[in-house]
């Protein structure tokens, strides 16, 4: 039987309200409708552009700039091709984040592990079963050897989001870390976004959520019955609720057998994550790669075929 995630129960018109509008790009303020300027920080804010009834998603336009402040925590994102997330701890709020980011920490923090919500399973499908923790006070930072910009969601109690596997890079000890599989069959065959995606959820107060996405990162806010297909390495996060399907191109208007032939010559995808609204989805302008190993090869978007069985004798840990 598959694994069903258990979530928080909470409203979801509520989390919808906090879903449908962008976060200021500088200090992840949420904007008004229509905003040109934050009015916490002041700085522009993007401007949507629609074409008829649609919205084009939306670029972030640069890592957070203004200090994120959460309790007695405070995040700076630092650098520009590959972002640092600089983090100064105080001694109420720590952070879990995935192996293998850790760049630099002052002595005085101290490093543990902590064990993940049904780690049998996770084991048994070759994912990691313990996380690495950080306890101020003092500095450390984080970060992923690769081009792209970071994404920082700030959760509230009950809210829940759902995030490609390898692409979270910490949050708060308050947040929730769970995961769950891919549900169908031509998901889990043709997705191409890994069998399994990891799912953060707000608990008793509000959390922080860090991402990095490769490349340049864009956000989409769907409407309710609004639809948008995304090659299958681009999606980097989406709202709990917002539900991700695999169509070929010829479910997408694709011209037929023509037009999937033409995609297939073109070097284009031939199976698409579709993706239903009400709520948001992050888009990231290069295909995803999975961790290699220094000096490996890396290529994105690779077919789930094979790795069921692969994950069982290479685990990523």
């Amino acid at each position: 039987m598959p694994f069903e995630p258990v979530t928080a129960i909470f409203d979801m018109k509520r989390v919808f309200d906090y879903a449908t509008g962008m976060n200021c790009p500088s200090c992840q303020a949420a904007l008004p409708d229509r905003a040109r300027f934050c009015p916490n920080c002041g700085a522009a804010a993007g401007q949507q552009t629609t074409v008829g009834s649609y919205t084009e998603p939306q670029p972030e336009i640069d890592n957070p700039k203004e200090p994120i402040t959460l309790g007695d925590m405070t995040i700076r994102v630092e650098g520009e091709l590959v972002p640092v997330v600089d983090v100064e701890l105080g001694r109420q709020l720590n952070v879990y984040f995935e192996h293998h980011i850790l760049l630099w920490k002052q002595p005085d923090v101290t490093l543990g592990f902590m064990s993940i919500q049904n780690a049998a399973k996770r084991f048994f499908a070759g994912l990691q079963i313990f996380i690495s923790t950080a306890r101020g006070p003092g500095n450390v930072s984080f970060s992923r050897e690769a081009p792209g910009q970071i994404v920082a969601l700030r959760l509230q109690p009950g809210q829940a989001v759902d995030v490609r596997e390898h692409q979270f890079l910490l949050a708060t000890a308050n947040v929730d870390y769970n995961f769950y599989w891919q549900q169908g069959l031509a998901n889990v065959l043709f997705a191409r976004t890994g069998l399994f995606i990891d799912r953060f959820t707000g608990t008793n107060s509000e959390g922080l959520v860090l991402l990095h996405g490769y490349g340049n990162v864009f956000e989409k806010t769907l409407g309710p019955g609004e639809m948008l297909d995304v090659e299958p390495g681009g999606w980097l996060w989406k709202d709990a609720n917002v539900r991700m399907d695999t169509v070929s191109v010829l479910q997408s208007g694709g011209g037929g057998l023509m037009g999937a032939l033409g995609a297939f010559v073109g070097g284009a995808a031939l199976t698409l994550n579709r993706f239903y609204g009400p709520g948001r989805v992050g888009i990231q302008s290069m295909t995803y790669h999975e961790p290699q190993l220094e000096g490996a090869a890396q290529a994105g978007g690779s077919s789930n075929i094979g790795n069921v069985i692969n994950s069982f004798f290479n685990p990523r840990q």
